[in-house]
């Protein structure tokens, strides 16, 4: 008798897109090409220093050969830390060239968070720029090992192509996202996605070799479009220094010091410098072609519509994507930005990529869960095999050929062939451009002595400012005694990314709930929400 198939079945009709075939190259084969054309070419500037495709090249092959002697191959896993830096890329360019997998660990993250990571990962080394991390016990670690002097123009240029084939499902890297646990969960991501990627944002851009800031922290997913859409289509990568991230002003000024020709930047950062802008009597000194919103949604404000009204030949892009799938949909905002909409759609799938909309309601197939299938696709979730089989689903047949697809967590809703974003069908949330899950906030909250129930949600109390806010119920024998809301935080700063740290934690005599019983997240929302514009916004810290 045959097996039954436990593949999802989608309804009759349903709605799906396809963004057309997709036949990307290795993103080494790539890079080869592109530092054997482009050897004397600038490749990345960080700080003074400037690095050419051909300096970039033998850098890369001497930390290669330092991963060889440590018996690093193909499959195997290599831990980078440090700084944003020439270095960080180079180590990861090392690494992909041997076939391993790239495992970031962003030094600015909690000790513990970090130490999870690297162990989680299996990674067999841990390299490092600058100084030996203080998680670097339990394996084998090495420094980085500073770039060569500079070539010469005579000697050899160009990465050679890889030896061995760069096979669809080699991992490229793995990434870590928040979790439902308290812990976060790495999302593996093989060459089939990246390549896709990397090919896609090459022939997107206005030109391939654009000058392009090194913007994003090293465990947000943008931080690949950055590098390897730079670098494979032969522009120049300038490494942002740290603290300009939160001075938008100085940020404006490096930008046009530097000629940036694009910009990767999540909403709140854009946000900012739209904003910092609005306050400068001429944006002429900037070069801008383009800029790359990620991360959340879009809200068109004044500020916003009038930045790109003073640039008029610089264009904006919305991406949409996950961790567990890359990049999916693009859209561009044209025409006039005063007629742009106020919430513009996330647009519609890249090529090799196919969304598919799991209606929610009968009778409404335009709207629903979105589901990606094909080449933005990673691997799955390392070591989380339950997780996994809940949210990669296989699926019947779809129409353009696959039987496998991520569950999003994202409403959308399908109009006249464009995808507009909805909401969230989970309690995901974007904070400052990166994925946080509150309930990975509740399970540290609950760590903490005396708290017996424990909500966190995202408020937005004015437009394009949503932040986190906590609420807990104490133990009443505890409230005077254990329970201390300083502590409680600082334990958070020390467990959690900063985006995933709420600015306030409330005690409540009793929560909101639901019929059923559970808490009502809307109403704690709403509760902390009227206790900050009633002026107590923080009453226990």
């Amino acid at each position: 008798m045959a097996r039954k198939s436990t593949a999802l079945t989608l309804p009759h009709p349903y709605v799906s897109l396809w963004g057309g075939p997709a036949d990307p190259p290795c993103l080494l084969t790539a890079l080869a090409t592109t530092a054997a054309e482009r050897r004397d070419d600038v490749a990345i500037r960080d700080g003074d220093h400037d690095l050419t495709y051909r300096d970039l090249t033998v850098w890369t092959t001497d930390i290669a050969a330092l991963l060889t002697d440590s018996g690093i191959g193909p499959g195997d896993r290599v831990a980078i830390t440090g700084p944003r830096s020439a270095a960080i890329v180079a180590a990861m360019l090392a690494t992909v060239h041997l076939g391993a997998t790239y495992v970031p660990l962003d030094a600015d993250y909690p000790l513990r968070r970090l130490e999870h990571m690297k162990t989680d990962s299996g990674a067999k080394i841990l390299l490092y720029a600058d100084i030996e991390p203080a998680f670097a016990a339990g394996v084998r670690s090495s420094r980085i090992p500073p770039p060569p002097g500079r070539q010469p123009t005579s000697a050899a240029g160009g990465v050679t192509t890889p030896g061995r084939p760069c096979r669809p499902d080699l991992p490229v890297y793995v990434i870590y996202t928040s979790g439902s646990t308290g812990l976060p969960k790495g999302v593996v991501l093989p060459h089939s996605c990246i390549d896709n990627m990397a090919h896609w944002q090459r022939s997107h851009s206005r030109r391939p070799d654009l000058r392009t800031a090194q913007f994003t922290p090293l465990n947000f997913d943008v931080w690949f479009q950055e590098v390897l859409g730079t670098l494979c289509g032969g522009g120049t990568l300038v490494i942002m220094p740290e603290p300009l991230r939160r001075d938008p002003i100085a940020l404006l000024d490096w930008l046009a010091d530097q000629r940036i020709e694009r910009l990767f930047l999540p909403y709140v950062a854009l946000n900012m410098l739209t904003a910092a802008a609005a306050a400068t009597d001429s944006l002429d000194g900037l070069v801008l072609q383009e800029v790359n919103l990620g991360g959340e949604q879009l809200v068109c404000t004044p500020a916003v519509r009038d930045f790109f009204r003073r640039l008029p030949d610089c264009r904006l892009n919305i991406h949409y994507g996950q961790s567990e799938s890359a990049m999916v949909t693009a859209h561009t905002l044209t025409g006039p930005p005063e007629d742009w909409p106020t919430l513009p759609p996330i647009g519609s799938p890249l090529p090799g990529c196919e969304v598919i909309v799991e209606p929610v309601e009968q009778g409404e197939p335009t709207v629903g869960e979105l589901l990606v299938a094909g080449l933005p696709l990673s691997a799955g979730y390392l070591n989380l095999p339950e997780l996994n089989a809940a949210r990669y689903v296989p699926v019947d047949l779809t129409r353009d050929g696959h039987d496998r697809a991520f569950r999003t967590g994202d409403l959308v809703r399908v109009k006249d062939d464009v995808i507009h974003y909805v909401g969230r069908a989970d309690n995901e949330v974007k904070i400052r451009g990166i994925r946080v899950n509150p309930l990975e906030v509740d399970a540290c909250l609950l760590e903490q002595p005396g708290v017996i129930e424990a909500v966190c949600v995202p408020i937005e109390i004015t437009a394009g400012s949503r932040q986190l806010r906590a609420a807990v119920i104490v133990d009443a024998q505890e409230q005077e005694g254990v329970f201390d809301a300083d502590r409680a935080m600082t334990a958070l700063t020390e467990l959690l990314p900063a985006q995933a740290v709420p600015v306030s934690l409330t005690v409540l005599q009793e929560l909101p709930r639901t019929p059923s019983g559970k808490a009502d997240r809307k109403a704690v929302a709403r509760t902390l929400a009227d206790i900050h514009l009633r002026g107590r916004g923080r009453p226990d810290r």
